[in-house]
C-alpha cells in the first residue's frame, strides 16, 4: 500500500477554524476532548512494546512518542487556556515539540504514565471549558510564531482536532499493519 506522505501526516486534514464558532460546534469539540482519553487508551492498550516503538509513518514518531507528545501538547494547551483567561492577550512561550519527542522519557517511558495524565488533564480541561461564559470564550493568547491571537474558543477546536489527528495516525498504522 503506497499512501502519499501528506495523507500519512494529515489523515484528517489540517485544522481549519470556522469563521463563526457556534455553541453547537463548541459542544461537539468539548465532547471530543471528553471522550478522547478513553478512546486513545482503548486503541493502544493491547499493543506490544515492539508495536509501541513502531513509527506511524516513514520518518515519523513512534506510537510511544505520539502518546507522550499528546500529553505534553495538551498540557501546554491547558496552560494556554489559563493564560488567556487570566491575562490580557498574553504572549505565550512556544515549545520545541520535536525536541521534546526525542527526550528519553518520550522515547522510553511506559505509555501508561501519559495515558493516566491525559485522562486527568482532560477531566480538568473539560470541566473548565464547560463552565466558560461567552465572554471568556473570546479571550485570547498570542502565539509567538507570527504573533497570532488565538481565542479560547479556537483553541478548543485546535485541540479537539489535535486529539483526532493523532488518534488517526495510530489507528491508520494499526489498520495498515493488521494489528
Amino acid at each position: 500500500m503506497n499512501i502519499p506522505i501528506a495523507q500519512l501526516q494529515y489523515p484528517i486534514g489540517q485544522f481549519v477554524c470556522p469563521k463563526e464558532i457556534t455553541k453547537e460546534q463548541l459542544s461537539e469539540w468539548i465532547t471530543v476532548l471528553e471522550a478522547f482519553p478513553q478512546r486513545l487508551e482503548n486503541l493502544v492498550k493491547k499493543l506490544s512494546e515492539t508495536q509501541l516503538d513502531t513509527p506511524y509513518r516513514p520518518d515519523g514518531w513512534t506510537v510511544r512518542q505520539l502518546i507522550h507528545h499528546i500529553a505534553d501538547s495538551h498540557h501546554h494547551s491547558y496552560t494556554r487556556f489559563k493564560w488567556a483567561l487570566t491575562e490580557n492577550a498574553t504572549l505565550i512561550k512556544a515549545y520545541e515539540e520535536k525536541d521534546w519527542a526525542n527526550l528519553f522519557d518520550a522515547q522510553h517511558a511506559p505509555i501508561q504514565l501519559s495515558l493516566n495524565y491525559i485522562t486527568a488533564l482532560h477531566a480538568k480541561m473539560v470541566y473548565l471549558l464547560k463552565g466558560l461564559s461567552s465572554d471568556a470564550l473570546q479571550k485570547v493568547y498570542v502565539h509567538p510564531d507570527g504573533n497570532i491571537a488565538v481565542s479560547v474558543a479556537e483553541n478548543i477546536g485546535k485541540y479537539a482536532w489535535h486529539s483526532q489527528h493523532h488518534y488517526a495516525h495510530i489507528a491508520g498504522l494499526l489498520q495498515r499493519e493488521g494489528w
